[in-house]
C-alpha cells in the first residue's frame, strides 16, 4: 500500500468526484480509476459506491478515509520534524486541548519562543479529553491539555499555573439570574446542559459529582456537549442552563447570557502532558524546556 495511493484515495473522497479528484491531482482519470481499483483488490474491500456523477464511500471506505488520514497526517509530521533538524531550530508543534482561559498562559509561552525561533510553527487540535488523548496515544499531537480530573498515569506532565472556575451560563433573563453564586438545590428542577466530562464518573473524583453531592442521580440533564460554544448556542435558544467553565463563553454585556460560579467554589486544575518515552523535535523540545521553566512546581 503506497502512501502516494492513500492520498489519491483521501482526494476523491473528498472531492466527491473521480474527474474533480483527477483535475485536483493533476492525472488522468483512467490512472486515478486504475489506481483506486488495484487498492480495492489489494484490501479485498470494495471502497466506493460509483454512480455516473459522483461516487459514496462504503463502510469500509469510511474506515480506511479516516486511518488514512492517520497514516498521512502522521508521515507529514515527520517529514516536518526532520526538516527542523537544523542549525536553526524551526518545526511544527502539535497541541491538543479542550476549551480553557489556560490556554492563554500556552500563548505565552507561544509568545516568548516566537521572538527567539520565529521559524517555528504552532497547530491547535481542539476536542475533549477522549479526542485528545487519542490523537496523542496516535503520535498526531506533541502536547495535550486537559482539565483535573484526568487520568494521568500514562503520561508525563506539568502542572499548569491557572485554575478554571466551575459554573452555569444562563439567559440573563432566567429566573436563577438574580443570584450571586449557583446552590446545588438550585439545579434540581431546572433543564441542564452538562458537559461530558461534568457527567463523567469513571474517575476515582469527579469534582463536579462530589460538590452535588447524592443527588447527582436526580439531574434533569437535558443535552451534553464538548464544546462550550454550542452549548452557549443551546443556552440562547432557551433549552437550558449550561454547566461549564468561566471565561470560555461570551457574557459581556453585549451577550444575552451570564455567568454565576458554584458555591462552595469548584475549580479544576490543568496539566500539560506528553506521552512517556516521547522523543521530541528540537522545536517541541525547545517548547517542552520553555514550559518547565515557566511553570516549573514550587
Amino acid at each position: 500500500m503506497e502512501l502516494r495511493v492513500l492520498r489519491y484515495f483521501l482526494t476523491v473522497a473528498r472531492e466527491g468526484s473521480m474527474t474533480a479528484a483527477a483535475n485536483f491531482l493533476h492525472v488522468t482519470q483512467p490512472t486515478l480509476s486504475r489506481q483506486l481499483k488495484d487498492l480495492e483488490e489489494e484490501l479485498g474491500k470494495k471502497l466506493f459506491i460509483r454512480s455516473s456523477h459522483s461516487i459514496i464511500l462504503t463502510e469500509e471506505g469510511m474506515l480506511l478515509r479516516n486511518r488514512a488520514e492517520e497514516i498521512v497526517n502522521m508521515v507529514d509530521k515527520l517529514e516536518s520534524e526532520f526538516s527542523s533538524m537544523e542549525e536553526t531550530i524551526s518545526g511544527d508543534i502539535y497541541i491538543g486541548g479542550g476549551e480553557t482561559d489556560a490556554i492563554r498562559q500556552i500563548a505565552r509561552v507561544v509568545k516568548d519562543l516566537q521572538l527567539r525561533y520565529p521559524n517555528i510553527r504552532y497547530h491547535l487540535y481542539s476536542g475533549n479529553e477522549d479526542d485528545v488523548t487519542d490523537r496523542l496515544d496516535k503520535g498526531l499531537l506533541d502536547f495535550g491539555i486537559l482539565i483535573q480530573p484526568a487520568d494521568l498515569s500514562k503520561y508525563n506532565y506539568i502542572n499548569i499555573p491557572a485554575k478554571d472556575v466551575w459554573g452555569v451560563v444562563m439567559r440573563k433573563d432566567s429566573p436563577l439570574a438574580f443570584k450571586d453564586s449557583i446552590q446545588a438545590g438550585d439545579l434540581l428542577n431546572v433543564p441542564l446542559i452538562c458537559s461530558r466530562q461534568a457527567m463523567k464518573q469513571t474517575f476515582s473524583k469527579n469534582e463536579f459529582a462530589d460538590w452535588f453531592g447524592e443527588d447527582f442521580d436526580k439531574l434533569n440533564v437535558v443535552t451534553t456537549y464538548n464544546l462550550a460554544y454550542n452549548a452557549a448556542i443551546m443556552v440562547d435558544e432557551g433549552i437550558g442552563y449550561a454547566i461549564t467553565l468561566d471565561k470560555i463563553v461570551n457574557t459581556s454585556s453585549e451577550s444575552n447570557l451570564c455567568f454565576r460560579p458554584l458555591e462552595p467554589r469548584v475549580e479544576s486544575g490543568l496539566n500539560i502532558v506528553w506521552k512517556k518515552h516521547q522523543v521530541f523535535s528540537a522545536a517541541a523540545d525547545m517548547f517542552l524546556k520553555e514550559m518547565q521553566v515557566k511553570f516549573s512546581n514550587p
